[in-house]
């Protein structure tokens, strides 16, 4: 018999002769395809939601939010608002007790604007009242006096315009240094890119409901998936102490960014503590839209130098990240863009300069893949031009430069993670191609534009393109990734307590076949999330499959420890000679069999574990430094059909091969991977949260487009490339991040190759796939 994959780690044992035949899974444990424990109550709609929260005595709050990108504030009246029939308080700047400022990165954004706005949206009062038309009425009929003034809106010229804000308008410089800098190639491309603001988009806009406490403390129910950091975020502009401050995680509709703005949290628990009553707030999409952080529009100039045979020789870019008003997560953003601005190539010198900025805009933080999207779009643009200059195939010219384990980053770390660069573009180059539509009236809607589009099947060219793209697990920079989990065991259910966030990342599931796996225990419960349990962490760069997951992975081999000793002890052995399968306890020879249920003679078990990856460190001043903990790679071919006259694009087929270090989840790592293919087509394509002299327009779900069912391409993963992590729990690397960062490049590729045109702009509008006609 031989084994074959499918290509989500579900393996077929196949005889000589005859059709596969499916071999039995297990019933629980790793590897196997654990359905999500909470999938029948958010298809049944009985999922627990924030906005589904209540409380007895229940005021509603609503946010005044600034008109303008940029505005001084002349004089705040609330006295209109505050004599409203139902309204019970109205606050503002002069009304936070503790820090006015906060943030993720650097404590930079005011709770409520106080003497100028710097974006449009920016909080500038809250309502509570006692019903949610009273309070949006009540916020707007607080009256703003502004003296409007000319927004900074475009990032290059903030290096010249006055201060924005009291720390500058410079978040962040990062100039990298690699190899030698006057090194010049036999051939050079250059290439100016564009990268849009992507809107995180959630399924559910934020809520939240803050109750105050007796003790003059609060608790927030919210959609958090950082809650300790927006407790700490919290009681600091509550002027309380943490432990005044409770965040208890409600259901999280969905989350590819931070999920929670805390300019929806801080303004409930202030209303909250005033008034002792629980607030509720219920965001609107057009307030999601305007309060949430969102993609980094960047600019990036490059320059690739390269050998008469394609080898790369150094590369030179220029990458300009806009950050809107306040830092945020823009300089961890730059350090991932200067970083791998050279993509999984082996580049001998570089020579990069990178900066995040503030300006007037929307608020640019975490989003999926921030900072890698970006500079991938761009060096892939420039791995086309490179390969047309030479008269070679784009998947050449990438084979040939490609990255493998022991090379070095041009941060000067060297990529010690399995690194199966070339594997994955060789699994996706001899992939077979999609079948070209056949010329009937049936296959009209296989068309760019759908069953009703104007063009005509003789301008439609197909084009395939490639991309390689990287993202970097855990934090970086010296960020200390710690997460803390405790497993418990009585009779013949265990309970996994972690602060670990489920997000749709996976986690829940995962914690759960760990525990079945380890104990032998099928019915494992995952307790709700909040800050009296030990931190986490933040619910991204797939932290919680590799921290959280080694926490409860730990603590569930110390209370194996303590089932077995025992019963080692008495049959004189050690552990280590008993295993643990389907609840049975059996030993190396047989003598011993029993189930967990009678070794644990109604004891409770319980232990505590911690988990800690090894230290990074912070780029030095010439960008150099062990500044990750590991990388994860993807390769990916796009084949489009583009009418080259109107300019619209049918993205027909992505062929995935991804480094996932270990399948987990068969089919739970085939739905991360298609979603984040699903993601990274969006920003491809459509998605774009435009801006009129920072001025957010048409915030909301009709002016911002989002890839549909019908706009999702065949997505084939054809090669799972398994090469366990030695360093990572399980073996395992993060799903989601690597295909939203790889598959934008990927299309513009495959629409340069039907069109000829340049492609340095994502979204592509259509006037950009038109291709030039010459006149005979």
């Amino acid at each position: 018999m031989s084994g074959t994959s499918d290509g989500a780690g579900a393996v077929t044992a196949t005889p000589a002769a005859g059709t596969p035949i499916p071999v039995e899974e297990p019933a629980h444990g790793l590897g196997v395809s654990l359905p999500s424990a909470d999938a029948p109550a958010k298809a049944e709609g009985t999922f627990p939601y924030a906005a589904d929260l209540w409380a007895e005595g229940l005021l509603w709050a609503a946010v005044l939010r600034s008109p303008h990108p940029r505005a001084r504030i002349l004089s705040i009246d609330t006295k209109h608002a505050v004599e409203m029939p139902g309204v019970r308080v109205v606050v503002t700047h002069e009304d936070v007790p503790g820090d006015a400022g906060h943030g993720r990165g650097t404590a930079d954004r005011p709770v409520f604007a106080k003497d100028e706005v710097r974006h449009h949206g920016e909080p500038i009062a809250a309502v509570a009242a006692d019903h949610p038309d009273t309070a949006r009425l009540a916020a707007a009929a607080i009256d703003v006096e502004y003296e409007i003034q000319d927004a900074v809106t475009d990032p290059q010229l903030a290096f010249e315009a006055e201060p924005l804000h009291p720390d500058g308008n410079l978040i962040r410089h990062i100039p990298l240094r690699f190899g030698d800098p006057d090194v010049v190639g036999e051939v050079m491309v250059e290439g100016l890119y564009r990268i849009g603001r992507q809107d995180p988009a959630p399924i559910g806009a934020e809520a939240g409901l803050a109750v105050p406490r007796p003790d003059g403390g609060v608790e927030i129910y919210t959609a958090s998936t950082d809650p300790h950091t927006d407790r700490d975020l919290a009681a600091a502009s509550f002027g309380l102490e943490p432990d005044q401050v409770k965040v208890v995680v409600t259901g999280v509709p969905g989350a590819t960014a931070d999920r929670e703005d805390p300019g929806i949290q801080l303004p409930l628990g202030l209303l909250a503590l005033r008034t002792g009553c629980p607030v509720k707030l219920a965001a609107t999409r057009e307030e999601s839209f305007l309060a949430h952080a969102h993609r980094h529009p960047t600019l990036l100039r490059y320059r690739h130098h390269a050998d008469a045979e394609g080898k790369l020789v150094k590369v030179e870019a220029q990458i300009l990240m806009d950050a809107g008003a306040y830092a945020d997560t823009s300089a961890d953003a730059l350090a991932a863009a200067v970083s791998f601005s050279c993509g999984p190539y082996v580049v001998p010198h570089a020579v990069v300069d990178g900066w995040a900025v503030r300006t007037n805009n929307p608020p640019s933080g975490h989003v999926r893949g921030e900072g890698a999207l970006q500079v991938c779009a761009a060096y892939e643009g420039q791995m086309d031009k490179l390969a047309a200059r030479l008269g070679l195939e784009p998947d050449e010219i990438r084979l040939r430069n490609v990255m493998a384990t022991g090379d070095l980053l041009p941060t000067g770390q060297t990529v010690t993670c399995p690194a199966p660069v070339a594997e994955l573009l060789d699994a996706v180059k001899e992939a077979p191609l999609p079948e070209l539509p056949k010329d009937a009236p049936e296959a009209e809607w296989l068309l760019p534009g759908g069953p009703e589009g104007a063009g005509e099947p003789g301008a439609v060219r197909r084009g395939v393109g490639y991309a390689l793209g990287m993202v970097h697990m855990l934090g970086a920079e010296g960020t200390d990734e710690v997460s803390t989990a405790t497993v418990k065991v009585s009779g013949s259910v265990a309970t996994v307590i972690c602060a670990a966030v489920e997000t749709g990342s996976g986690f829940s599931t995962l914690a759960r076949q760990i525990v079945q796996e380890t104990l032998g225990v099928d019915e494992v419960h995952i307790a709700g999330v909040d800050t009296d349990q030990p931190p986490a962490g933040a619910a991204c760069h797939g932290r919680h499959t590799w921290v959280s997951g080694g926490a409860v992975e730990r603590a569930a081999k110390m209370v194996r420890t303590q089932l077995l000793q025992p019963l080692a002890h008495k049959f004189g052995m050690s552990t280590e000679l008993l295993q643990i399968n389907d609840g049975k306890i059996t030993s190396y020879d047989g003598v011993l069999s029993t189930t967990v249920a009678e070794a644990l003679d109604g004891k409770e078990l319980w232990a505590t574990a911690q988990c800690r990856p090894h230290p990074t460190e912070p780029l030095d001043e010439s960008g150099q430094g062990d500044a990750f903990v590991g990388l994860a790679f993807c390769a990916i071919r796009c084949v489009a059909d583009v009418d080259i006259e109107l300019g619209t694009i049918r993205v027909v087929e992505m062929t995935v091969a991804q480094d996932v270090g270990r399948v987990l989840n068969p089919r739970q790592l085939r739905a991360r991977i298609e979603a984040g293919v699903t993601q990274g087509l969006g920003a491809a394509l459509m998605e774009n949260l435009r801006t009129t002299r920072g001025q957010v327009r048409h915030p909301d779900l009709t002016g911002y487009a989002l890839p549909t069912a019908l706009d999702a391409p065949d997505i084939r993963i054809v090669k799972l490339v398994e090469e366990r992590d030695v360093i990572a729990p399980f073996g395992a690397k993060p799903a989601s991040a690597v295909p939203v960062v790889t598959s934008p490049a990927a299309v513009a590729s495959a629409v340069r190759a039907a069109t000829g045109r340049p492609i340095g702009r994502l979204p592509i509008r259509p006037q950009a796939a038109v291709a030039q006609v010459v006149q005979q």
